[in-house]
């Protein structure tokens, strides 16, 4: 891409001027003249066509035009040198991931190990909040509003929600079905769990991990879906988020409906059992969101390529 931009010199003379509102300090910061600076703006003011500040008796003031350039300049400045400092340090600083507790224990952290194998240089740090998973009326992605573009570390967020996160890079990850789980060993009463009728004689484990009660995906909806009446679908335990729900299905205290990709190393190693095939899916999904100001940065763009095909599998 070619760019179409006036002299550097001019640039630079315009943004320490604006900043200090002073032709003389400008001067004395780049080691240079007063009249030097007031050519290199007046240079500047040609090439756009317009005024960029207001001479007065003794001081200048920024024209509209002017404050509106002056800070995505500044801010052009800040990535130029940042970009210098990252390069002459060796490259990016430590790569941030925040993700959903039960997404980043049950799924993330047990794969994490094959990205340090093709990404040994990159350092990884996980954090992981309730934050990021969508609440109810609420689209603003909480963890990355406050991202400095002009920091070496980068950041981005695994969210389970609708994909509506304005401002940001996003990708689909995937869409979990919800699934039936429970121990091998769970308690056999006067019914064991033979078809989904005898469900009636088991305690429910209920995921509340997506609080907004509308979009909740829950036993009344699976059991429905399954065509089973007379069941109390409200009755069993409820906790806040799966690690807790599927804890608790490993403990033997119930059966489960929580996302399948949560448990799915859990059933082929045995530890849990899927007794019916149907599933059901979430009406949220995982995405990838990403700062645009730290999309093409390499770490980001290495984990972004690589957490993608995990999530395609």
């Amino acid at each position: 891409m070619a760019y179409r931009l006036p002299p550097l010199p001019a640039l630079r003379a315009f943004e320490a001027a604006a900043r200090h509102l002073s032709f003389k300090q400008a001067a004395e910061e780049l080691h240079v003249t007063p009249a030097a600076i007031s050519q290199q703006i007046r240079q500047l003011e040609d090439y756009l066509g317009l005024p960029l500040f207001r001479r007065l008796t003794r001081a200048v003031e920024l024209t509209p035009q002017g404050a509106a350039m002056l800070p995505k300049l500044r801010e052009g400045f800040d990535c130029l040198a940042l970009a210098v400092d990252r390069t002459r340090q060796g490259g990016d600083g430590p790569l941030t991931i925040h993700a959903p507790p039960s997404f980043a224990s049950r799924w993330l952290v047990p794969r994490l190990p094959r990205f340090g194998a093709l990404h040994p240089g990159i350092a990884l740090r996980l954090s992981s909040v309730a934050d990021n998973v969508d609440r109810q009326g609420e689209t603003a992605l909480l963890d990355l509003r406050r991202v400095d573009p002009r920091s070496a570390a980068s950041e981005l967020a695994i969210r389970y929600g609708t994909g509506n996160y304005p401002g940001q890079r996003v990708e689909k990850m995937f869409v979990p079905d919800y699934v039936t789980v429970c121990s091998p060993r769970l308690p056999t009463p006067a019914r064991p769990l033979a078809m989904p009728a005898d469900l009636a004689g088991h305690v429910l484990i209920h995921d509340e991990t997506i609080a907004d009660q509308g979009l909740q995906p829950g036993w009344t909806q699976w059991l429905a879906l399954a065509g089973i009446g007379g069941i109390d679908a409200r009755r069993g335990l409820r906790f806040s988020n799966a690690i807790m729900a599927v804890e608790a299905a490993l403990d033997g205290q119930g059966v489960a409906l929580v996302p399948l990709p949560l448990v799915e190393a859990d059933i082929a190693a045995g530890r849990l059992y899927q007794p019916f095939a149907l599933s059901m899916p979430s009406p949220y999904a995982y995405y990838l969101v990403i700062p645009e100001a730290m999309a093409e940065r390499p770490a980001v763009a290495a984990f972004s390529a690589w957490i993608l095909a995990e999530g395609g599998r």
